[in-house]
């Protein structure tokens, strides 16, 4: 980045450098890299097809030594957070967007299922209630955003507003240009106030989710997870596509920056996932509160 275009990004808050993908690490080839003039007039496009959804980049090669990693990262990620709990400065929120099928209820049981419910919390967006529509589209996500200590994990989020009504042309591209732009005010008014935000795109391919609806056909246990509007919206692959390139392309901000996950190995998914939530909590330098001075020489009875 160049002096000239640096001076016109805008100041960084902390802790949203706690997420930036250092230069020469594994995470710089997978993070939508931000703008670099202003307004995002330097932004190059983004093409999904140049990221490889079998990729397996944190993977060691061997699915039982990656499934035994994720899990121990599970466990570091439990007493991370009670630390992030404990210390309070901060809120992390993290966003899990993809198609059908791509893995968002998996990689939440992944990378929490070793952790206690103190401080994590879930949300799965659903198509918003008829209250939900009478206000504006990111009302109902303030409501849900974490507090002091919290960290909270987004099934789907607000960007199901600037994909399904884009697809379906329910708005316009200059009411998609206004939604983009709110988005990303939206996400620096929480990093300004102390939300890390961390944004995962999990990429899957075409052939990959043909294989998992079908096994959702084919096994009765798994019949509830299945809708035939999946059949309709699989019709419609390269326009969600295109939507989410142009997402991706306009909301990955210094901010808040875009993680594209290949999702084809649900392992490979969890692992990197889980490697990105533990090493943005050990960047945040954490730390216990201090001792209250009253509990000094204090004997229980």
């Amino acid at each position: 980045m160049s002096k000239t275009s640096e001076a016109h990004l805008p100041a960084l808050p902390f802790p949203a450098a706690a997420i930036q993908a250092p230069e020469g690490s594994l995470w710089r080839n997978w993070q939508v890299k931000p703008a670099d003039g202003p307004n995002g007039k330097d932004r190059k496009s983004v093409a999904l097809a140049a990221f490889d959804t079998g990729a397996k980049p944190f993977s060691q090669g061997d699915k039982s030594t990656d499934q035994a990693t994720v899990l121990a990262l599970a466990k570091e990620i439990d007493q991370l957070q009670n630390l992030f709990y404990a210390d309070g400065r901060f809120k992390l929120l993290l966003i899990l967007q993809g198609t059908d099928t791509s893995g968002k209820d998996g990689t939440v049981r992944g990378l929490f299922s070793q952790t206690s419910p103190l401080g994590v919390h879930t949300v799965g967006w659903k198509a918003p209630t008829e209250t939900e529509r009478d206000h504006d589209y990111l009302w109902r996500i303030h409501q849900k955003v974490p507090g002091a200590g919290e960290i909270m994990v987004f099934n789907r989020s607000h960007y199901e507003d600037v994909l399904v009504p884009v697809v379906n042309g329910w708005i316009t591209p200059e009411q998609t240009r206004q939604r983009l732009a709110h988005i990303n005010d939206f996400e620096r008014l929480l990093a300004e106030t102390g939300t890390v935000i961390l944004k995962c795109m999990l990429h899957i391919s075409k052939d990959e989710q043909r294989l998992r609806l079908q096994e959702r056909v084919d096994d009765e246990t798994k019949h509830w997870k299945f809708s035939l509007g999946d059949l309709a919206v699989r019709k419609q692959w390269s326009e969600y596509q295109r939507a989410y390139e142009n997402l991706l392309e306009a909301t990955s901000t210094p901010w808040a920056p875009w993680t594209v996950v290949p999702a084809d190995s649900k392992t490979q998914r969890n692992l990197m996932i889980a490697t990105l939530v533990r090493d943005t909590l050990k960047n945040l330098g954490l730390r216990f509160p201090p001792a209250d001075p009253a509990l000094a020489g204090l004997k229980v009875t």
